[in-house]
């Protein structure tokens, strides 16, 4: 797919996750020709859709589908995913009742043990919507620092709330520079890495644009709380950051060399 055809799909993909989530964006995704681009152009087209899920703040079920993919299986199931604290859930599809959802918004249930399927490619994808969510709570708490007068002038002029917005930029290049890796001979270990980039980068971008945002930040009218609480429940979905730091730390140990990931 080409620059042009990309930025089509990503213009129509925006509009269509602002106004629709869930079983309605499911079904939208479906008629723009989701299976196809899973199937013909994912490393392109994957990136771009579960980025725009986190700057949207909408959400689909097609994680199912990346996992289901990668592992040779048929598309529309609902394969247990791992989830941090050794859980087991699955993502179903056609929950209607977002009240009755299980964490963040999300249709996530618990469910027992189920078979063990390939990763790597759902946790480049869940990074990517951790970066997006990053991305859009750090654009809230900018605008906010550039529109928030104290002392006579916004507050975006003082070095404390400079500090945060910088960190939080570094931190959510950082995750995305990690995702971009094409882990040619570790897709494994660069998946897992990249997810826990993507996962530590978007808890400092909650943990700042907080900070910064003030009290405006907890309430509910403000769009904030819903990306903090969504990047909580995707960051533990196929291994927490933590997690995944701790099993990337272990393996590497056990190996006693490291593997280049990328060509400086």
């Amino acid at each position: 797919m080409d620059s042009e055809s990309l930025k089509m799909l990503e213009d129509t993909l925006r509009k269509t996750m602002l106004s629709a989530s869930g079983v309605e964006l499911d079904d939208a995704l479906a008629e723009l020709g989701w299976a196809e681009m899973l199937t013909d152009s994912a490393e392109a087209t994957v990136p771009v859709v579960f980025r725009l899920l986190g700057e949207t703040g909408s959400h689909a079920s097609i994680l199912n589908d990346v996992v289901l993919q990668s592992s040779r299986r048929e598309l529309g199931g609902t394969p247990a995913m791992p989830f941090a604290g050794n859980v087991q859930v699955v993502w179903d599809r056609r929950a209607v009742d977002v009240a009755g959802t299980v964490m963040g918004g999300l249709p996530l249930r618990r469910v027992e043990e189920g078979e063990l399927l390939r990763l790597a490619e759902a946790r480049r994808a869940l990074g990517w919507w951790l970066v997006g969510s990053s991305r859009a709570m750090l654009d809230m708490a900018r605008r906010h620092a550039l529109d928030r007068v104290q002392f006579g002038k916004p507050i975006a002029s003082f070095q404390a709330i400079r500090h945060r917005l910088a960190d939080t930029l570094v931190a959510v290049e950082g995750a995305e520079a990690t995702l971009t890796l094409p882990g040619v001979d570790n897709p494994d270990l660069t998946a897992l890495l990249a997810k826990a980039a993507a996962g530590r980068a978007a808890l400092t971008a909650a943990r700042n644009c907080q900070q910064v945002l003030g009290g405006i930040g907890f309430t509910a009218e403000h769009e904030l709380h819903h990306h903090v609480k969504r990047v909580l429940v995707i960051d533990g979905l196929l291994g927490s950051s933590r997690e995944l730091t701790i099993k990337a730390g272990a393996g590497l140990r056990a190996r006693g060399s490291v593997p280049r990931l990328a060509e400086l």
